[in-house]
């Protein structure tokens, strides 16, 4: 703090130097192939990520909905609104809900999977564009 002038000095720690550079780069002036290559950087990095989300949770969801219908079918009388045999039903519906267990639990291993798969399509090009926007 520096009286001596009238006013006061402050210093900032790290941490809040930090986010006033990340404020500050959101008004600073970029040239268009720059901002046009970090921009696309942003992008390649973020799309395998959302591709796998996306896929998992339609293996998720599908699963889970199937695993529901098997429990219906098991513990209401949907079998007989649909027209099945009573006897038919409770096998039915274990089998029906078995399957949506498995496409239920195999979620996580097929975001994992397309995951991989995804950053290699994308590898090169991030290697490619970072190399150029670390120069």
């Amino acid at each position: 703090m520096d009286n001596k002038s009238g006013g006061f000095k402050y210093t900032y720690s790290a941490r809040e130097r930090e986010e006033i550079n990340k404020i500050r780069e959101k008004y600073t002036e970029r040239g268009p192939e720059e901002e046009n290559k970090l921009e696309r950087l942003r992008r390649l990095d973020a799309r395998p990520a959302a591709r796998a989300r996306a896929v998992s949770l339609v293996f998720g969801v599908v699963g889970t909905l199937t695993l529901g219908l098997g429990m219906s079918l098991v513990m209401s009388n949907l079998g007989e609104l649909i027209g099945t045999h009573r006897d038919f039903v409770l096998p039915l519906g274990i089998a029906v809900g078995a399957v949506g267990g498995v496409l239920t639990a195999l979620a996580y291993p097929i975001y994992s999977a397309v995951l991989k798969k995804e950053r290699g399509r994308v590898a090169a090009e991030i290697l490619r564009l970072s190399d150029e926007l670390m120069r």
